[in-house]
């Protein structure tokens, strides 16, 4: 399903929906970070998505990380909590969903990497190389927060 994003755009679409999802700051011992170059909105992120019903949310990220990367996690803390309504995700289906996602970091135990139907590359990138790839603000924001190791989780 294709997506636009807004952010802080006053010609967004009113959201209809809100949808609580998650996303890991997965870094390896080199302290890269795992990416994914999403084929919905064509841009680089988090692994991450929508809580399901009947998990606990730390399966949830377990799960999105795995689905999307190949990569199997263990969480290991909050980076915060992300619900802008000024950033909203417009859907081919009509859905326009106002952001609502907790961002976690975890470090991988196993697996290799590989792509799935959500996301067309997978790499571990360098810090330093974050500015080379098409990020949102919002996920920029994310990262920045989980590379930074705030002593409390955002909140916002």
């Amino acid at each position: 399903m294709a997506r636009r994003d807004y952010f802080d755009d006053p010609n967004a679409p009113a959201a209809n929906s809100v949808v609580a999802s998650v996303v890991a700051a997965v870094r390896n011992e080199a302290g890269e970070l795992l990416m994914i170059h999403r084929t919905d909105n064509d841009r680089w992120a988090l692994p991450g998505g929508g809580h399901d019903i009947g998990e606990s949310i730390a399966e949830t990220v377990v799960r999105e990380v795995r689905e999307e990367t190949g990569i199997d996690v263990e969480v290991t803390g909050l980076t915060g909590i992300y619900t802008d309504p000024r950033f909203v995700m417009a859907y081919d289906d009509g859905e326009v969903r106002q952001q609502f996602s907790i961002c976690f970091t975890a470090r991988p135990v196993s697996g290799a990497p590989r792509t799935s139907s959500e996301s067309r590359e997978v790499k571990w990138v360098k810090p330093e190389q974050l500015d080379d790839l098409d990020i949102l603000p919002a996920m920029r924001l994310r990262i920045d927060h989980a590379l930074a190791g705030l002593p409390q989780p955002y909140i916002g």
